[in-house]
């Protein structure tokens, strides 16, 4: 084989969100151990001294530091010319993954040597499953159905509900279209034949670019029920107008290369659809505004939390949640890992409604445990924050 020097090569991408990525390179590095890889950070030009933090903590990852923000496409580009991994695996900064899941992974790839990448379960910071873990190609018509939201009405039509895939289980192993770029494992050798990521894209739909070439290029793409916690839009801006003019616009970018025939149509319709996001977005901040009262009760209502860890680390991680909710905490339980099994407090579903927050400890706890927990609580409005023993830091999702 081409690559036999290592094993996976992992590559994140890097804006601003040093501690989230601090976290994240923390889960991947326990997720190698035994494994022969690397890591690679590129950084496009973040303010936050992300690299001069992070560099002296994980000294074995290279860190390669760009004067200028080049886009998620190129920046990926960068490292993939450097790695020497059998598999790439693509990963945002805003993510936690579990110990066994790039074993688990590498185990898929080798078994199906026709699997071009593979992604996984992605789940936010409320233990919600995020349905871009699997989708269909944009064609016209998918790309019709979810701008007009024929999809969301009839999400067990193969028909209508075609761009997220709704009626195919998100717990069972299936081929799909389109995988997230947020966990992508490619396997070299197809990134080889299909090219590298099109740097025409600057932000989404390069992942879209990608899994449809390597379609192209005769390999089948993978969704597999590995859970990984994804805090969604950490990594990225969260302006409206900004978001629907670079996600629309990579949708256009894909119809041109890919639909030229249609795409006179198409891009009607696609700026029809951005010209509509903006103006939903504007018209849900003037409805905040209206209700701004009511927006900042339920921003600073009470807060009840539980606080999963052995029992040293408690006063700790209570001082740090009451720091990152200040007056808002009115109960604070201390759930013992030395004491009391996860799986308990999991089984234990009427007891959970008591809290609107849990707090998880590493090492106390595993990642897998974390994701295990969050994803089989029924409630999906909780605020899950994980604290580091290591690090000394504490990491929450956005409200």
């Amino acid at each position: 084989m081409k690559y036999q020097q290592v094993k996976v090569s992992v590559i994140i991408v890097n804006y601003n969100v040093k501690y989230f990525l601090e976290q994240c390179l923390q889960s991947v590095r326990v997720a190698m151990a035994g494994i022969d890889a690397e890591v690679f950070v590129v950084d496009n030009h973040s303010t936050d001294g992300s690299v001069a933090y992070l560099s002296p903590k994980f000294p074995k990852t290279v860190f390669i530091k760009n004067t200028e923000n080049k886009g998620f496409a190129a920046a990926n580009n960068q490292a993939i010319r450097r790695c020497r991994g059998e598999y790439v695996l693509l990963l945002n900064p805003d993510t936690v993954i579990g110990e066994e899941s790039i074993r688990t992974l590498c185990f898929f790839m080798d078994e199906h040597p026709k699997a071009g990448a593979v992604g996984v379960k992605m789940i936010d910071g409320h233990g919600a499953f995020l349905p871009e873990s699997k989708r269909k190609f944009p064609s016209p018509w998918v790309a019709f159905c979810r701008i007009t939201g024929l999809g969301k009405l009839f999400p067990q039509s193969k028909l209508l509900a075609g761009y997220n895939l709704p009626y195919l289980s998100a717990e069972k192993e299936h081929p799909v279209d389109v995988l997230s770029g947020a966990f992508m494992m490619i396997r070299h050798e197809a990134l080889d034949k299909a090219g590298l990521l099109d740097e025409s894209f600057f932000m989404y739909g390069e992942d879209i670019d990608l899994s449809y070439r390597l379609a192209l290029n005769g390999y089948t793409n993978y969704y597999v029920p590995e859970r990984i916690l994804h805090y969604k839009g950490e990594s990225t801006q969260h302006n409206e107008a900004s978001f629907a003019k670079n996600f629309y616009g990579a949708m256009l970018i894909f119809y041109r290369k890919y639909y030229r025939k249609a795409r006179w149509l198409v891009a009607l319709l696609i700026r029809g659809a951005m010209l509509v996001r903006i103006l939903v977005g504007a018209l849900e901040r003037f409805s905040q505004g209206i209700n701004k009262e009511d927006k900042e009760w339920k921003k600073n209502r009470k807060r009840r939390l539980l606080v999963l860890c052995r029992k040293p680390h408690f006063e700790t991680i209570k001082t740090a949640c009451m720091q990152q909710m200040p007056g808002l905490l009115e109960f604070v339980y201390l759930w013992d890992t030395d004491e009391e099994r996860v799986m308990d407090a999991i089984n234990r579903r009427n007891q959970m409604k008591r809290f609107t927050d849990i707090a998880f400890c590493f090492p106390d706890l595993r990642y897998e445990q974390m994701l295990l927990f969050m994803d089989t609580l029924p409630n999906k409005k909780l605020m899950y924050h994980l604290y580091n023993s290591v690090s000394d830091r504490l990491v929450s999702p956005s409200r």
